[in-house]
């Protein structure tokens, strides 16, 4: 196995050159303390998220953790699905501080990290809470857009605001608000999109004034105001009538910020290329995507992309294409990327249409078939002949508190021996997750603690409430404590201390751009420099 040390992973960060630096702990350790550039790759979803983040197996690639031996079992994963340049950092993280760099804390750092230089560099003009509900109060002349995903609204939302997430804003402001003088107010949970959203209008050249919510909806329940809740209001589907407008103010942010143009010939070059890792995203709306998408694309919605962008790109330095159906969203979107430092960003001339026939499907994961399954109904005859039925579900803690399979019990895959009693007395063992994908992976190691069958349930705990099941909610089951392992708990997430979490949180994302210099190894701006003045890209 091949092991380096800190001074040399620190020197492949900054040479230029593909690198995926991947952390094989839980997403909540990972939280704890880890690299600025790590990515968290957990050991008990690497079949998933591996292959997801990595479209090239030749990548150069680097294992870390906290030193318990996580990280070199998952280079033997890789190595063993075929991945050729594989390293671990001797030592992980505690090795890393030793040599005098720097952790963070948190999940998403660059993005968040980037959005407080943005709002240091272009000088984002914000609003306090208080000052917002006076201007609503009063009646004044403006629209309140929450830049968040529509779920994230529906959960909770400023009063009068409207659902317009992140990447979806400078396309449609001039339809939403087409006059001048209209002000334009942007929010978010906390900071980030709220800061993205504004400044990608005031980018985009649009005549209004353009503030961010200071703090978003934490900041408005801080100042003792209440978000409401259950309110779906959004932007009108389709293409905006103001579509000309948009496209030539998105054409604008990304010639300034470097972004190349491409053909579909040129696309295909790149996907036949074996040298260089290549990641072709699609950022229109959810929906937009699931009616028609090219074959081997993902969906990672622009401002969601921007805001989170290690969810979807695994390797710096890797080729990113963005498409969509008019050419704005997409350019948009690719402006912030380089500007956060990706170097080969492109957009197809003639979007989506120009590239419709090519593309090739997504790798398969040959672990998911075949797999022993019971579907609905079947477990639902199971569990009312009451047969010593035990359901298992891998779903991750929070989506497992929002709703599981009555008398579920919750677990992590590489930590089932914390079940081992409960499931040695089991006749039947039923495995679920959200969509059934990690539930069939982890058939062999329920298997090797129980004498029952064991099986996955078809299409997970999404096709369970499909059918009109049942599920239980409970905020506290697992408790904060446990959850914390395999998610990085926000402060909506926690049962206690909530208020004082948003004051951390805040805290934590405005020290980010001090962090981030004291880090020594992150260069905003499209030539890096810290500036945004265009740099080429190759």
């Amino acid at each position: 196995m091949n092991r380096i040390n800190s001074a040399t992973l620190r020197g492949w960060i900054t040479d230029g050159a593909e690198l995926a630096l991947f952390d094989a702990r839980e997403e909540g350790e990972f939280g704890a303390s880890h690299l600025f550039w790590s990515i968290p790759c957990p050991l008990s979803q690497a079949e998933l998220r591996a292959r997801a983040l990595l479209p090239r197996r030749g990548t150069r690639i680097v294992c870390t953790d906290d030193g318990r031996g996580l990280a070199e079992r998952l280079a033997v994963w890789l190595e063993a699905d075929g991945c050729t340049d594989v390293a671990v950092l001797d030592g992980g993280t505690k090795a890393w501080a030793a040599a005098g760099y720097m952790l963070f804390s948190g999940i998403n750092v660059p993005s968040k990290a980037f959005g407080e230089w943005v709002e240091h560099h272009y000088g984002t003009e914000s609003v306090d809470p208080p000052e917002l509900k006076a201007w609503l109060d009063s009646g004044r002349d403006m629209v309140v857009l929450d830049s968040r995903t529509l779920e994230e609204f529906t959960r909770m939302s400023i009063p009068k605001g409207i659902s317009v997430p992140g990447g979806e804003l400078a396309y449609r402001i001039a339809d939403i608000a087409p006059d001048p003088k209209t002000l334009v107010v942007v929010n978010c949970a906390g900071r980030t999109r709220s800061i993205l959203g504004a400044e990608s209008l005031r980018r985009a050249g649009i005549p209004n004034k353009v503030v961010a919510l200071r703090n978003g909806t934490m900041g408005w329940e801080l100042a003792g105001l209440r978000c409401e809740r259950g309110r779906s209001e959004r932007f009108n589907a389709g293409t905006p009538k103001s579509l000309k407008l948009a496209l030539e103010r998105a054409t604008s942010f990304a010639d300034a910020s470097g972004v190349q143009v491409i053909d579909a010939a040129q696309l295909a070059a790149f996907e036949a290329d074996p040298t260089r890792s290549l990641y072709v995203l699609d950022v229109r709306d959810p929906p937009e995507y699931r009616v028609d998408h090219r074959p081997g694309s993902v969906n990672a919605p622009g401002g969601q992309l921007v805001q989170a962008t290690d969810r979807w790109i695994g390797v710096r330095g890797a080729r990113i294409v963005l498409l969509d159906d008019t050419g704005a969203r997409a350019r948009m979107s690719a402006a912030w990327l380089r500007l956060m430092g990706h170097r080969d960003v492109f957009v197809i001339a003639g979007g989506l249409d120009a590239v419709r026939g090519g593309g090739k499907p997504t790798r398969p994961i040959p672990e998911l078939a075949p797999a022993t399954t019971i579907d609905v109904l079947g477990l639902v005859r199971l569990l009312d002949a009451g047969d010593g039925t035990l359901v298992v579900d891998l779903a991750r803690s929070v989506d497992f508190r929002d709703g599981h399979i009555p008398g579920a019990l919750w677990g992590i895959r590489t930590r089932l021996d914390a079940l081992a009693p409960r499931l040695a007395e089991a006749r039947h063992v039923v495995a679920t997750s959200s969509d059934g994908r990690l539930a069939r992976l982890a058939l062999d190691e329920l298997g090797a603690l129980t004498d029952g069958d064991v099986a996955a349930l078809e299409g997970g705990t999404e096709l369970w409430q499909a059918y009109g099941r049942p599920l239980v909610k409970d905020r506290t089951s697992p408790p904060d404590e446990e959850a914390c392992i395999d998610c990085y708990l926000r402060p909506y997430d926690r049962n206690a201390g909530v208020e004082e979490a948003m004051h951390a949180y805040l805290s934590w994302e405005i020290d980010l751009v001090n962090e981030i210099t004291r880090d020594g190894t992150v260069r905003f701006g499209a030539d890096g420099s810290g500036n945004d003045e265009p740099a080429h890209a190759a």
